[in-house]
């Protein structure tokens, strides 16, 4: 967050150095390297010191047509991103993370997808409309949530996760019949669900 705030006030050629506290960089729990899985290569609230170059500025690549391998990295990355966030507890930095997200999936194509390009592509859409309705239930925008859970079921009707999610959601609102008939269906998909 520290460099989403700070690099839009540079200018090209620029060099910055931005201290960060500890909520503006990996949070309370620093930063645990993949390759070592032990001992983090950020200590728990650590601030950190960052020091960057500007080289250039390019225009969004949201507004550019992209190829279909394109966009869904892009996709990915943020919703990896925005997966960071809601792990740590900043459920709005995730949401922005799961939108952008979904600008990526849904932005203009430089050439058609695929087959499978096309079918990733829902499938990552999915993903980030059921992962907005998790960062929406935990901000409690009921209404907000509701519609990313339409959203994913009107792409794919038989998502369980969208389903579980908008059964309780109904519940919360005291719609309990339609909730019921949700929520059974979504038991129907995945019978060993916990929840």
């Amino acid at each position: 967050q520290a460099l989403e705030l700070g690099v839009p006030t540079m200018q090209p050629g620029e060099v910055s150095f931005f201290l960060a506290a500890f909520p503006y960089g990996y949070g309370r729990p620093g930063r645990v390297s993949p390759c070592a899985r032990r001992e983090p290569d950020v200590p728990p609230e650590a601030p950190l010191l960052f020091e960057v170059t500007l080289l250039e500025v390019r225009d969004d690549p949201d507004a550019q047509p992209l190829p279909p391998a394109t966009r869904l990295l892009l996709g990915a990355q943020r919703r990896e991103r925005g997966n960071f966030h809601f792990t740590r507890g900043d459920f709005a930095a995730a949401l922005h993370s799961y939108r952008l997200a979904l600008r990526a999936l849904d932005g203009p194509a430089a050439a058609p997808p695929g087959t499978q390009e096309e079918e990733e592509l829902r499938e990552q859409r999915v993903k980030c409309l059921n992962n907005c309705a998790a960062a929406e239930m935990k901000l409690e925008r009921a209404d907000e949530a509701l519609a990313s859970c339409e959203a994913a079921l009107s792409i794919s009707p038989d998502n369980g996760r969208a389903l579980l999610r908008r059964g309780q959601l109904l519940a919360q609102q005291g719609r309990d019949a339609e909730a019921m008939l949700v929520l059974r269906r979504a038991l129907e998909l995945d019978p060993a669900s916990k929840v």
